[in-house]
């Protein structure tokens, strides 16, 4: 195998590895999942525990929901929450 093919999978490999989620340090309690107003911005079907499982296990998850916005009319996004060191980021993003 050359050295240039080498090289390629090296970095491949650690950019494979740098892109996958790991788990929060400190765990993601209810009270902080409730305190991002989520579930008053967003129609839901996933339940907070739901939620809670797969952000303390991975650190990141991305749920299908809908937006309320004016009119009592709703906008279909994806909802992405990411646990980081400073709390919970959420933001969505249309489908």
């Amino acid at each position: 195998m050359s050295s240039v093919v080498r090289l390629w999978l090296s970095v491949l490999l650690v950019v494979v590895f740098a892109a996958c989620s790991i788990a929060p340090d400190n765990p993601v309690s209810r009270e902080e999942l409730m305190r991002t107003q989520m579930f008053k911005r967003y129609v839901i079907d996933e339940s907070p525990e739901q939620i809670l499982n797969v952000l303390n296990t991975q650190g990141e998850v991305i749920l299908e929901g809908k937006r309320n916005v004016q009119g009592g009319k709703t906008a279909p996004v994806y909802i992405k929450v990411l646990a980081t060191s400073l709390g919970l980021e959420v933001s969505d993003y249309e489908r």
